[in-house]
């Protein structure tokens, strides 16, 4: 009889948990199968999403056969509970992670109907499942020791209530609670100076961790409508920054295919420029601007310390800053569900792509709107990025999706490019700024001439991918976004329809299609990028057609998963694709939703119902 490998749970049937420094992936069945330590962007510590046999996990389960997984999470927080409900008993497993820098998941079970037998089993497989670790039995639980690639040694805890064996290279254990008794776990990096990891800590520290999301959340300003949805993006995003650099990174995984049993399978624990600058926008508009200044400060910072190439800003960046992000595979790892290569690094951080500039300038452009005029340093920084921006607007680069392909000039760059010397322009005069101003109105005027006459293919009537071109790119769909034409234009109104003929499945939308003139350097079709459904939408929105947008909104929210979380991509069937959770997706609901938001309740007379009223500055990307 031919036995297979187990499968690993499904991508989207995850939540996430986290510190502001990493996230963890915990499955309905109790299981953390995908946790980076000590970073977000460190070697794996439990990867059983990627290789259910060697990447080994951390689960905390009911026992009970037969019983039935439900996941929620507390209101207005990133306290997960796991729940256990069975004919005889009901048991529940809250996740957190403390927002106190000691790097530690806290896992507590309580027997809600009991009686209830909880079991732990902890195979630790760390440094990309390279090392072999040693356990060894303490007096609260057990220790798990390795030695890292450069010879350093590495040890963990787990503090337990429940008495724990060694079993081949495993800790497990049992215990059965009564109705309202408490059992706990606590996985803690081998730092000195920090509270003891026993009962009360697991008390006390999960009443801070809730009071901390919930002053957060208190903090934040949000829509009428559909409030759950974009708090719980929110809450999403926010898990993505880093509380130490001021850096944001694009997903908690790596190596999760686009494609199942294909090759594009990338790492997303780093932070891109374009991401986290689309991630500000959105944070902004919900009155979070601290997030704003620290990555601002962040990318500053490398700018400053730039080799003096062109513009002294890459695409994207390791969260502490390094620029080298060598791309390599881990043949160790058979991959989810068969997805091979299984890379770790982006060979794309050296790409060229113009885009970038028109990102980082808007939300520039809106940390002076909240916080008033940059420093002269930074701007002198600034200012001259915008006058290289002005000379090389033009080069051919990789465009906004990261082709593998050839360089070309990408409708993307170029309408980017003309937001950054636009932003700059409004920043310099409004805050009365040096700048070369008569140089930068040319070259913004010039840049939306070229985008007009050479993007525009009239047989397609539409704006195209790239320069002479005639295919089509989602990415079109910033345009009104952005206020580079107004949405009722007759050419914009053309170019919305041939999107929808073309790119457009219900609420689904494609990036692009794949074909002789346009390939992307890779094998395979992808699924349907999730930021385009959501862009498709506010653009709909922004072109009067409020009630379609209004009803692909709602179609788009039953491909979230039972948490309100997205991966990248969506296939047809509502399989979550590629790395989760998805930063880029969460943004743009929380855009495509205030302006649903707005739109929905603007002509309220009544000010009592007046409905979300906009915090933005009227002229930033969204």
């Amino acid at each position: 009889m031919t036995t297979f490998p187990p499968l690993p749970n499904p991508i989207g049937r995850h939540g996430v948990i986290g510190d502001l420094n990493t996230l963890a992936l915990v499955a309905p069945d109790g299981r953390i199968d995908f946790l980076c330590h000590p970073d977000i962007d460190s070697p794996t510590l439990f990867a059983s999403l990627l290789d259910p046999e060697k990447g080994g996990e951390f689960r905390f389960w009911a026992t009970a056969d037969g019983m039935g997984q439900r996941q929620i999470y507390l209101p207005d927080t990133n306290i997960l509970l796991t729940r256990f409900l069975g004919p005889d008993g009901i048991g529940e497993v809250s996740d957190f992670m403390p927002l106190d820098g000691s790097g530690r998941i806290v896992r507590r079970a309580k027997a809600i109907m009991g009686p209830v037998t909880f079991a732990i089993r902890l195979d630790p497989r760390p440094e990309y499942a390279l090392a072999q670790p040693e356990l060894s039995p303490t007096a609260d639980g057990a220790a798990i020791a390795w030695t890292r690639p450069d010879g350093s040694r590495e040890t963990i805890f787990l503090h337990t209530s429940i008495p724990l064996r060694i079993e081949d290279g495993t800790l497990a254990g049992e215990v059965t609670l009564r109705e309202g008794e408490t059992a706990f776990t606590v996985l803690c990096p081998g730092r000195e100076g920090w509270s003891p990891a026993d009962r009360d800590y697991v008390r006390v520290s999960f009443g801070e961790t809730r009071k901390f999301w919930h002053d957060w959340v208190a903090h934040g300003r949000f829509p009428t409508f559909w409030r759950e949805l974009v708090v719980r993006s929110a809450l999403t995003l926010k898990l993505l920054t880093s509380a130490k650099h001021g850096s944001i990174a694009a997903a908690a995984t790596f190596g999760l295919p686009e494609v199942v049993g294909g090759e594009r399978n990338w790492d997303y624990r780093f932070c891109w420029v374009r991401d986290s600058a689309f991630t500000l926008y959105a944070l902004s508009r919900l009155n979070y601007y601290d997030e704003a200044e620290a990555f601002i400060h962040f990318l500053m910072e490398r700018v400053a310390r730039s080799d003096g190439d062109r513009s002294g800003l890459q695409i994207m960046y390791g969260m502490d800053g390094r620029a080298e992000l060598t791309e390599t595979e881990l043949p160790q790892f058979s991959g989810y569900r068969g997805s091979r290569p299984v890379r770790v690094g982006n060979g794309a951080f050296d790409q060229r792509q113009m885009d970038i500039f028109g990102e980082f300038m808007d939300a520039v452009y809106i940390a002076t709107r909240a916080r008033g005029k940059p420093s002269y340093s930074v701007w002198a920084k600034l200012s001259g990025l915008i006058d290289w921006l002005c000379a090389n607007w033009h080069l051919p680069d990789r465009g906004i999706w990261e082709s593998r392909g050839e360089d070309k000039e990408y409708l993307s760059s170029r309408l980017m490019c003309w937001v950054a010397i636009d932003r700059a322009i409004r920043i310099a005069t409004r805050e009365s700024m040096p700048a070369d101003l008569a140089l930068w109105h040319r070259e913004r005027d010039t840049i939306q001439k070229t985008i007009v006459e050479e993007f525009w293919n009239p047989e397609v009537g539409a704006f195209t991918q790239f320069k002479g071109g005639d295919t089509l790119d989602a990415v079109v769909l910033l345009m009104p976004l952005v206020r580079f034409i107004n949405p009722r234009d007759p050419m914009w109104v053309s170019t919305l329809k041939a999107v929808r003929e073309t790119l457009v499945h219900d609420c689904l939308v494609r990036r692009y299609i794949n074909g002789p003139s346009n390939h992307d350097g890779l094998e395979g079709e992808e699924g349907f990028f999730t930021i385009c459904s959501f862009w498709y939408v506010e653009a709909l929105a922004r072109t009067g057609f409020v009630a379609e947008a209004r009803l692909l909104f709602e179609k788009l929210h039953s491909y979230a998963n039972h948490l309100g979380l997205y991966a990248e991509e969506l296939s047809t069937d509502g399989r979550h694709l590629g790395n989760f959770p998805q930063g880029l997706t969460h943004l743009s609901l929380i855009s495509a939703a205030i302006w649903l938001d707005r739109a929905l309740t603007a002509d309220r007379s009544d000010p009592a119902h007046a409905g979300f009223q906009m915090i933005e500055d009227p002229d930033g990307i969204f």
